[in-house]
């Protein structure tokens, strides 16, 4: 794995909220084991306030649906020639049916994709994302569950080298140069995969499919693991826009 591809990993890990209330509980245990109970306090009380904040619905359900509400559903209307849906996460155990070896977020994804491909005539899947430690490409993996869904090979696109979403684009600029094509990602992830595929001067027409944003139901709700772990999902995006509005200013 690049050195570069790494340590943005690393380092995107420690400013979203699991891997920063993981450092500042980290940071108070320790000052409270040296015996510095007042730096203690303020990073434990921190850490807590993180979590509880993350995983109360009204803040999370707003940092999503701020994400979400960019763009509208695909209509099926268009006849764009080519459809690509981006790469996410999967399991190569091949004890579990293809399905279950699917990423929630790929599966989703992957569903539109195709109900995208048989509403539109002559046209094309385009599948990428790399194996990373696994035995499997999630470009692969996605390219046998279109298949099992009886999408013909030759109506299939399929890239395993692309590591990331800049990646992504920049491949399928050297196919399609400006041609208009569906770009089928999670609802939150269509922002900063709208804003990269643009920068070089692709036409993408969004399909955001894996929506996570709820009806408001008030104010008093118990902090749920759920909530945290959509709080998280959001961070990764503003995190990740900052980080290329950053990059193209420099």
């Amino acid at each position: 794995m690049e050195i570069g591809f790494f340590l943005k990993k690393t380092i995107s890990y420690f400013v979203e909220p699991f891997g920063m209330v993981l450092a500042l509980f980290v940071i108070g245990l320790y000052f409270l084991f040296t015996k510095s109970e007042g730096k203690a306090k303020v990073f434990l009380s921190f850490g807590f306030i993180i979590m509880f904040l993350y995983s109360y619905q009204p803040f999370s359900n707003f940092l999503v649906t701020n994400l979400e509400n960019k763009y509208p559903k695909y209509d099926y209307k268009s006849d764009v020639k080519y459809i690509h849906v981006l790469g996410n996460g999967h399991s190569d155990d091949l004890s579990q049916p293809l399905s279950s070896r699917m990423g929630s977020t790929s599966l989703m994804r992957d569903i539109e994709g195709i109900l995208i491909h048989l509403n539109t005539e002559n046209s094309k899947l385009i599948f990428t994302g790399f194996a990373g430690s696994l035995d499997i490409s999630t470009a692969q993996m996605n390219t046998d569950f279109a298949m099992a869904l009886n999408v013909k090979i030759k109506d299939i696109i399929m890239n395993d080298r692309p590591k990331d979403t800049q990646e992504e684009a920049v491949f399928i600029k050297s196919i399609l140069t400006n041609e208009p094509f569906v770009l089928v990602t999670s609802a939150t992830h269509m922002p900063r995969a709208m804003m990269l595929f643009k920068s070089l001067g692709l036409n993408p027409i969004p399909a955001p499919t894996n929506f996570y944003k709820e009806k408001f139901e008030g104010y008093f709700r118990l902090p749920r693991i759920d909530y945290f772990r959509k709080s998280q999902i959001a961070m990764h995006e503003y995190i990740g826009i900052l980080w290329s509005k950053l990059k193209a200013s420099i």
